[in-house]
């Protein structure tokens, strides 16, 4: 199960980085920095991580999501695809939340919380994480 949910984790986060890397890149629209962006927390923000510290970070959580995606096939529930989606989506949506919360708490630039666009791009990055969860699910088993 461990190694199922890291690979589950692995793959999604690296999606979801990627995607959010690129939209920066191309359009100017800080949903990177957002997302890797921890210049908030206590004793965290203090120190200017280096761009390796920040990713494995973010995998971090998404390896708990992973993991966590993981565990509910195995021992929760049945491994159909409406589950597999369902279970996909709820574990994403919370961190697709986060988009108002995280740009008001953060310290560096990063998207305005009225900024359309950024807030578009998150959400499809999110949308795409919970199509990775699932289809890499596929590719595990």
């Amino acid at each position: 199960m461990i190694r199922w949910g890291l690979f589950i984790g692995t793959t999604s986060g690296i999606v979801l980085g990627l995607y959010m890397w690129f939209i920066e890149k191309i359009t100017g629209d800080k949903v990177y920095t957002l997302l890797m962006n921890v210049d908030f927390i206590p004793w965290f923000g203090s120190i200017d991580w280096p761009v390796l510290m920040e990713w494995f970070f973010h995998m971090i959580i998404s390896w708990v999501i992973g993991l966590v995606y993981a565990w509910l096939f195995m021992y929760r529930l049945k491994p159909a695809p409406r589950n597999q989606w369902m279970a996909a989506s709820l574990l994403t949506a919370p961190a697709a939340f986060t988009y108002v919360p995280l740009t008001l708490l953060a310290l560096k630039e990063t998207p305005a919380v009225t900024d359309v666009s950024a807030i578009i791009f998150w959400l499809i990055g999110h949308v795409l994480y919970a199509v990775t969860l699932k289809k890499s699910y596929d590719r595990f088993k």
